[in-house]
């Protein structure tokens, strides 16, 4: 029996201590496309008092992860960007959006945007995965 997109979100997440640092919250899944939530700690802050940008990129790369992994098939990234477009400080709740822009056998193209509680859009990410012929299970 074929797993759904929560349950392939659900066991990547028991095992991804990072992602479980980073304090993320599951919204909603689906086949190519995965919504987080995540707040801003004190201890994510760089020299500046604003949020380290590896931390929007991890929020994203794991969404992407969440995303691309969702039919079944294990994938990994295999090239990534992203442009920080506002400054995140200590407090801010992060909406992350993982969406599926192509995908084909091998190969799976994701944009992944983050915005605020104020809905005002903090970083573009976008990320490529390769697909393996591995199951989850």
């Amino acid at each position: 029996m074929a797993l759904t997109p929560q349950q392939i979100v659900s066991n990547m997440m028991a095992n991804d201590f990072f992602s479980q640092w980073l304090g993320i919250e599951i919204i909603e899944t689906g086949l190519g496309s995965c919504q987080l939530k995540a707040t801003l700690r004190h201890e994510m802050l760089n020299g500046f008092s604003i949020a380290h940008g590896g931390i929007s990129y991890s929020l994203s790369d794991s969404a992407l992860a969440f995303a691309s992994n969702s039919y079944g098939k294990k994938a990994v990234s295999i090239e990534t960007s992203i442009s920080h477009l506002k400054q995140v400080k200590e407090n801010d709740v992060l909406l992350v959006e993982a969406n599926e822009i192509s995908r084909s056998n091998r190969i799976g193209l994701y944009e992944v945007t983050i915005h605020n509680q104020h809905n005002e859009l903090i970083s573009v990410f976008k990320g490529t995965v390769y697909i393996t012929e591995k199951d989850w299970e």
